[in-house]
């Protein structure tokens, strides 16, 4: 089971690089609780697709570098480096994601990064 939840994640990771945002939540429960922390949560398909999508549209390219992965049961956890490439701006930001796994879908969703980072990256 830990192996199958792994493999979702990591899919899910990997989707992110074909910039299609359909694709990307259907990996994700349809009540999925996501918190990009340290923004404020959100719960459900429309309400992530409204964060995520300015992010897949506006970028030229994007890939999540995953360094380690481990997992218990249902909870798979993984640190990455995500790489968007938007115009003349290039972030990369490292992050820890600990993903909640019911019925093949990630159910629960929560990324861990430094909003210093982010925010240089994106004004600097």
């Amino acid at each position: 089971m830990s192996a199958d939840n792994e493999k979702l994640v990591t899919d899910f990771c990997q989707a992110w690089s074909t910039k299609n945002t359909d694709e990307v939540l259907s990996y994700l429960a349809e009540d999925c609780f996501y918190h990009n922390i340290p923004m404020e949560p959100m719960v459900g398909h429309d309400a992530i697709r409204k964060f995520l999508e300015p992010f897949l549209r506006g970028a030229d390219s994007v890939q999540f570098d995953i360094l380690h992965t481990t997992s218990a049961g249902n909870v798979v956890m993984n640190e990455r480096v995500d790489h968007f490439v938007m115009g003349e701006k290039k972030l990369s930001l490292p992050v820890a994601g600990v993903f909640e796994i019911q019925n093949g879908k990630i159910a629960s969703w929560r990324d861990y990064f430094d909003l210093d980072t982010f925010n240089k990256q994106m004004n600097g």
